[in-house]
């Protein structure tokens, strides 16, 4: 075999009517007509591991430079790597069997390689529907990748978690790993990756330029029944605080960053989170960027809050879900409904920004159950506890506890993968499909009502927020409402 050494990694384009795909650092995949970019950190993190390992590496995320699928092939044919590398997800699986199989028809030298919660789920599937080389499974193909370019070129064997062809015959290497030590990681090469692609196009970040890190790998509580990340990241780890603080302050100094998500499952608590927020303050980068990040309701005191404030948080995003006890006990959410409240108009009253999601169309779920979410949901954005939300229909993901036991019951409408966008109902329901739509228009409605406008014109401040705003009020306007008309 030749020796392995340009190596494309990034995303191919899937084109559809449907809107612009949301697939990268995404647990949910989406289509959107007023497009957002978030910054894909694994991919790019396994750009950099890769190319600080002595390989030639080409970062192109296809769907952040709205390349057409012809561009993208004359690009390649111009590029062609040893080694193309893209992740994918459920609704667009099909597209990227077609992708991978017009890939190896066009350059069959080049070795294909994908990975991602789909194809973790089931990957004997793509490994029989596609021409496909490699599939690395679970949540660090990052490394993963690496391990199999270094194989390759004969340099170590493989890890566990990866499916190749050998005569003619689907094999594996056993059940992926998660060994790797997170605090081994490189800072990520922005420039390699393109980083200012994602940096203002994305409706979280209030400053901008923004970008995203991971302080963990993905999240502590880790029992809820929807998540697809769940079959990638069978165990929480977390690199220190200091390392992380670091990274921040890295960011800040060479990019001149001005906010950051975190976009671990659910940020690191307790002294973990008292550690960050005091290295932030002790090396005032509290004053010099803001962090968002993903948390859960009632993990958090109140004195916490207040610290996280001092510390330069600002946008916590929340999976409030449902306000139905059942609900909430069925998706293995671990909290209660009465802490939602609480919680959020305790992270508000520390000057926090919360921002909510919310999922309709549980096969257990009454129209009785939809009204409660929405009234809560109505009370804290007019009440000004919730500054932001965001509903969707709930999805149940292959490789998901919740898929699992759909199918086991006969409950799933469909199993045509392309139907897994969220933009209809896959579990039979008896609210049925048009009225859950009706209930997610009501609730994004929500955000033009007198009472909600007044609170977002009264929080106004600086310039930013204004800028801020407006984002987001195009994003409704032209994009969720239509998403789920």
């Amino acid at each position: 075999m030749n020796k392995i050494n340009k190596i494309y990694i990034g995303y191919p384009p899937f084109e559809s009517d449907r809107g612009v795909a949301l697939l990268s650092q995404n647990r949910q995949f989406q289509w959107f007509k007023s497009p957002t970019y978030i910054y894909p950190v694994v991919p790019a993190t396994a750009a950099t591991m890769i190319k600080n390992a002595g390989y030639e590496v080409d970062f192109i995320d296809a769907i952040a430079r709205n390349m057409s699928a012809s561009q993208w092939y004359q690009y390649l044919d111009k590029n062609t790597p040893d080694l193309l590398f893209f992740e994918v997800k459920t609704p667009v699986i099909y597209k990227a069997w077609k992708i991978i199989n017009a890939l190896k028809e066009k350059y069959p030298k080049t070795i294909v390689v994908i990975g991602g919660d789909h194809i973790t789920a089931m990957p004997e599937e793509t490994m029989q529907n596609s021409k496909v080389d490699y599939l690395l499974c679970g949540g660090d193909y990052d490394f993963l990748l690496l391990n199999l370019i270094e194989y390759l070129n004969e340099k170590s064997e493989l890890e566990k978690g990866i499916y190749y062809r050998e005569n003619g015959n689907i094999k594996n290497t056993g059940m992926f790993e998660l060994r790797h030590d997170l605090k081994t990681l490189p800072f990520i090469d922005r420039d390699l990756t393109d980083w200012k692609r994602y940096a203002y196009d994305n409706g979280n970040f209030k400053r901008i330029p923004g970008t995203y890190i991971m302080a963990g790998r993905d999240c502590w509580h880790h029992r809820c029944t929807f998540c697809s990340w769940t079959g990638i990241y069978t165990n929480f780890r977390v690199r220190t605080a200091e390392n992380v603080v670091d990274e921040i302050d890295f960011l800040y100094n060479k990019y001149n960053i001005k906010e950051i998500m975190d976009d671990t499952g659910c940020f690191p608590i307790k002294k973990w989170l008292n550690d960050f927020c005091n290295l932030m303050i002790e090396r005032k980068l509290n004053k010099k960027v803001n962090i968002d990040c993903n948390m859960r309701f009632g993990s958090v005191n109140e004195e916490e809050y207040r610290l996280m404030k001092k510390a330069g948080f600002r946008f916590l995003l929340f999976g409030l879900e449902s306000a139905s006890q059942i609900t909430l006990d069925k998706l293995k959410k671990g909290n209660k409904a009465e802490e939602i409240l609480t919680s959020c108009k305790a992270a508000s009253d520390a000057g926090l920004s919360p921002h909510i999601t919310v999922m309709l169309g549980y096969p257990w779920e009454t129209e009785e159950d939809i009204e409660k979410t929405y009234e809560l949901t109505k009370k804290l954005l007019l009440k000004g506890y919730a500054k932001t939300m965001q509903a969707t229909i709930i999805i149940p993901y292959p490789g998901t506890e919740l898929f699992n036991n759909c199918k086991a019951d006969n409950l799933l409408l469909t199993e045509n993968w392309e139907d897994y966008d969220m933009r209809q109902a896959i579990m039979k329901t008896e609210v049925g499909e048009q009225k859950i739509k009706e209930w997610i228009q009501k609730l994004y409605n929500l955000s033009f009502t007198p009472r909600f406008l007044a609170h977002k014109i009264l929080s106004i401040r600086d310039l930013d927020d204004i800028k801020y705003y407006l984002r987001a009020f195009k994003k409704v306007s032209k994009g969720h409402l239509k998403d789920f008309a």
